[in-house]
């Protein structure tokens, strides 16, 4: 059964919580300490090191700042760039869903990193291996939650089968808007050549706010035009050179 994540990015608190119990479940290195000028966030980004990563969006609502945090993580991607771009077979999906990192595996070739059309997959400086959202795969075996779902103390973060969380989200949003929220919005790209995400996210406003692109590109879909042009190239080369002669 395909498993998913939703953030509900209107019930987070901002307390990281979630990136806290990520590093410890998955020993991920120490990160975030430089002072980035942004607010508390001072792990700034997805990255080698962070897997889970809170944003803290600032934004005007009703003439007013207002703050909306957001936690973000690896999207599962349903035609995921990374695992295409992989040459060692390094990178795999799951039986549940979850797009898997092998480090023993990866070759720190960094095409990966290149490849993903979200910038989530990131290369340890110490060894050039590839790192990213493991969607707590040994939890999972065991029947548990991602450490990160478990540890949320609002439920921003609620973890299951994809398509009851798909149901769950439109049904968040709708509520909201009862509510007099009209601009909750449901970020799942099914439109886009990634076919989807196993992360869908509710956010308020511009998904651009959040760093979440409005129409994510998987980048092997210009590959065709670039060898179309390569040929033509040739082509055109080849008769000069027999037109020269």
């Amino acid at each position: 059964m395909t498993k998913g994540f939703f953030t509900d990015s209107t019930l987070c608190i901002g307390c990281k919580a979630c990136e806290v119990a990520c590093k410890e479940w998955n020993q991920v290195p120490a990160d975030g300490f430089v002072w980035t000028g942004r607010s508390y966030d001072n792990t700034g980004s997805l990255g080698h090191s962070t897997y889970r990563h809170v944003k803290f969006v600032e934004s005007v609502r009703g003439g007013l700042p207002a703050w909306d945090f957001s936690s973000d993580v690896c999207k599962h991607c349903e035609r995921a760039g990374c695992m295409e771009a992989c040459p060692t077979g390094s990178i795999v999906r799951t039986e549940f869903g979850g797009v898997y990192v092998q480090p023993d595996i990866c070759n720190g070739c960094g095409y990966c990193v290149v490849s993903c059309p979200f910038g989530v997959i990131d290369r340890r400086p110490e060894d050039g291996r590839a790192f990213k959202c493991t969607f707590c795969y040994d939890r999972q075996k065991a029947g548990l939650q991602p450490a990160c779902a478990s540890a949320c103390p609002t439920e921003s973060i609620q973890y299951g089968d994809l398509d009851e969380l798909r149901a769950r989200a439109d049904a968040r949003r709708l509520a909201l808007e009862a509510r007099g929220i009209p601009d909750a919005v449901v970020y799942d790209p099914t439109h886009t050549n990634v076919g989807g995400t196993h992360a869908i996210f509710l956010v308020r406003g511009p998904v651009t706010d959040y760093s979440l692109p409005e129409n994510p590109e998987m980048p092997s879909i210009r590959l065709r035009g670039g060898w179309t042009s390569a040929l033509l190239g040739a082509v055109v080369i080849a008769g000069v050179v027999a037109l020269a002669f």
